[in-house]
């Protein structure tokens, strides 16, 4: 089967008879994973927690990669979910993500899914590796070589890849012209090119890994507060809507066992079978945003953000920086 062969998944809704407040462990109820392994990144904390919760609670032998490895541990320890593993890795560090991955590939372990749910969020202007802006590097590109790296074994098991992205795609394109933003540095622009960059990166893996039965989804958790938003000041969140001056949430938020379940669902459902490179939100894929829309900052994918042509100019350009190509 060829890249041409594979059929295209549309980008619209199912349905999945799921949605906005459904929970990750609704999601797999019922089911039984015994047998599967996943990886989780970020998977101490916040969503990524609820992810590995849900997921070993079906039988799935999960693994943590993490830069706070003590941490980890003894957060998922305490949350008592039954053995999963914690290897040491730092997504920002690309000698430390090639390590993990070969740690990984040595170790015997299945992997049948990968969750690249990690992520920093408008943070100050950092410079990481050759110089990187900081969210580039670590959402994108350290997941980027992640999947080629551990791509011998996610092709073994026909795996599916999520990638965390958010409606903060909807901020940025691709600076194709300036990634690392040595012209001038916007928190947010980095971040909404980040989001963007996840997005593609499911679509161009799927393309790429489709006909090796490895499929890829695009996920928008929803607007959940968790540690994410670390780097930002109670008045930043008010302007941006997300709460008022006394510190109530907006209405549309979600807990983190909500927000964990679009994850779970993109990589568990069966409706999802022989479907791939599309972005997904509330347990569905999602329709492309309605400009017209009142909602249009919240919901839907923008078309750049799906845009195929620019999936394959990211791809080329991440292997030119990283070094790394597991399609050669």
């Amino acid at each position: 089967m060829s890249r041409m062969d594979i059929q295209h998944t549309p980008q619209q809704p199912i349905p999945s008879g799921f949605g906005h407040s459904t929970s990750a462990a609704e999601v797999v109820e019922g089911m039984n994973l015994a047998g599967c392994g996943a990886i989780v990144t970020g998977g101490y904390s916040g969503l990524g927690l609820e992810t590995v919760r849900a997921l070993a609670a079906a039988g799935v032998d999960v693994s943590v990669p993490a830069r706070r490895l003590d941490h980890a541990r003894g957060v998922l320890d305490a949350a008592d979910l039954g053995g999963v593993a914690v290897f040491g890795m730092d997504l920002g560090d690309q000698s430390s993500v090639k390590k993990f991955a070969a740690e990984y590939l040595g170790s015997g372990r299945r992997l049948d899914i990968l969750i690249n749910n990690a992520a920093i969020m408008a943070c100050p202007e950092t410079r990481v590796g050759a110089g990187w802006e900081a969210q580039f590097a670590t959402n994108h590109l350290g997941h980027y070589t992640l999947a080629n790296e551990l791509w011998p074994l996610l092709a073994d098991g026909g795996a599916r890849v999520v990638a965390l992205s958010s409606t903060g795609h909807k901020r940025s394109d691709i600076h194709f012209d300036d990634p690392q933003f040595t012209k001038g540095y916007d928190k947010w622009e980095a971040y909404g090119q980040a989001k963007t960059a996840n997005s593609l990166f499911a679509v161009e893996l799927d393309a790429r890994g489709a006909e090796h039965g490895v499929r890829a989804f695009a996920v928008n958790p929803g607007g959940i507060m968790t540690g994410l938003q670390r780097h930002l000041t109670q008045d930043e969140m008010v302007a941006a809507g997300w709460m008022d001056s006394a510190g109530k949430l907006r209405e549309g938020f979600k807990t983190p066992e909500q927000g964990a379940a679009t994850s779970v669902w993109a990589a568990t459902s069966p409706l999802l079978d022989g479907r791939g490179g599309v972005y997904c939100e509330d347990c569905d894929i999602a329709a492309p945003t309605d400009p017209a829309s009142e909602f249009a900052r919240f919901a839907g994918v923008d078309a750049h953000a799906v845009n195929p042509d620019s999936a394959r100019r990211l791809w080329e350009l991440s292997a030119e920086l990283t070094g790394v190509n597991a399609f050669g």
